[in-house]
């Protein structure tokens, strides 16, 4: 018997270990499914048929600019886990603006990473984003955030990733992130647009130097008109479509165009 047994172990010890792909989350373009959705103010989230990428439906978001308005204006969907320090996954989304869309010098954000940190007490909020994908001008921009930002140490490191790619109106894209999430310098952070890596970088911190869970949404936060805290040009009104939004441990987990 004691054969037997150290025969298997070792026929079982020289087999191919195959790790599966697992897709942790998918949204085929419904309102349901998400766990929550979050118009602000003015601001729509809505299920449509007439604008979808794949499927019978997708997302629509609008924000509407107020000027005697000095809050927020988030029009987001969200899953509330996204990620925690030490996860490495992969995050897709399409997104698609509309055809009319004006491309001003202001930010537009179409999908972050964000966790709520009670007692955290930085910047006067417990909320704080970290990755951020977001419009300026007419380029496609991210972000990453690492350090302590907790009292009473409310520093933090943000890295900025401009010009990744030139985003056009009217027309589905694909994005696609692969992220290790770590606060040490082993975390890498990967982007692609449309098929095409436009960004990699290697060896640094990803994320904050705590155990929170950071949500995933997207959507449309038009954060310049708060941050600026006016508007600028001459688009108040503004619409983005998304759809097949998805998290995995492979890149096909998250491609649409694979899965």
């Amino acid at each position: 018997m004691i054969a037997v047994k150290q025969v298997l172990v070792t026929a079982l010890a020289v087999l191919p270990f195959t790790i599966q792909a697992t897709r942790l989350f998918y949204n085929s373009g419904t309102k349901t499914g998400w766990d929550y959705t979050t118009p602000e103010h003015q601001g729509t989230v809505d299920q449509v048929t007439n604008v979808v990428y794949e499927g019978p439906t997708a997302i629509k978001v609008t924000q509407t600019y107020d000027p005697n308005y000095s809050g927020r204006y988030h029009s987001e969907v969200r899953h509330s886990q996204g990620y925690k320090r030490g996860d490495q996954r992969f995050y897709g989304f399409m997104f698609r603006l509309s055809e009319t869309w004006e491309f001003d010098q202001q930010s537009y954000n179409i999908a972050q990473f964000i966790a709520n940190r009670p007692g955290a007490g930085c910047g006067g909020d417990d909320w704080m984003p970290s990755s951020m994908i977001w419009i300026d001008g007419n380029q496609l921009t991210s972000r990453i955030v690492s350090g302590q930002y907790r009292q009473p140490d409310c520093s933090r490191t943000i890295t900025p990733f401009k010009n990744l790619a030139t985003v056009t109106a009217g027309v589905w894209h694909k994005i696609i992130i692969q992220a290790s999430w770590k606060s040490d310098n082993s975390g890498f952070y990967k982007i692609w647009y449309d098929g095409n890596k436009v960004k990699e970088v290697d060896n640094l911190a990803t994320t904050i130097n705590d155990d929170s869970t950071f949500e995933f949404r997207v959507g449309l936060y038009a954060n310049g008109w708060h941050d600026d805290q006016k508007m600028l040009g001459n688009q108040p009104f503004r619409q983005v479509w998304l759809d097949e939004a998805a998290i995995g441990t492979e890149f096909k987990d998250v491609d649409p165009d694979q899965s």
